[in-house]
């Protein structure tokens, strides 16, 4: 598959990430948005070494095999640290619902006092 379908779908991802975050007021749906964009990144970290591998072997180099892997291992760990973003955030977003009794991050004000 060609690289421009790659780019085009992470912007795509990116953009609808980055609308949600703009638009919608509610905590959960704005903390998705992010993992959204988060996402996206690494798809385009993939894809882009994706491409770089494909060059390199066709430019005849004789690059070893896991030299294809090394962005995988590298979105393996941006996984990780969102995966403790996620928790950290879930919990400020129930704590926030116990103060307000509400997701909406207009209410987040409040909480200043």
């Amino acid at each position: 598959m060609p690289i421009q379908n790659y780019i085009i779908l992470a912007a795509a991802l990116f953009c609808i990430g980055v609308s949600g975050v703009l638009i919608r007021r509610n905590a959960i749906i704005v903390f998705m948005c992010i993992e959204l964009m988060l996402n996206s990144v690494n798809l385009m970290l993939v894809a882009f070494s994706k491409m770089h591998y494909a060059l390199s072997n066709a430019q005849g180099k004789g690059i070893s095999e896991s030299i294809g892997s090394d962005a995988q291992l590298f979105v393996f760990f941006i996984m990780v640290v969102a995966a403790a973003e996620v928790s950290v955030g879930l919990a400020i977003i129930v704590m926030m619902y116990r103060n307000v009794h509400s997701t909406d991050i207009n209410f987040l004000n409040r909480l200043k006092n």
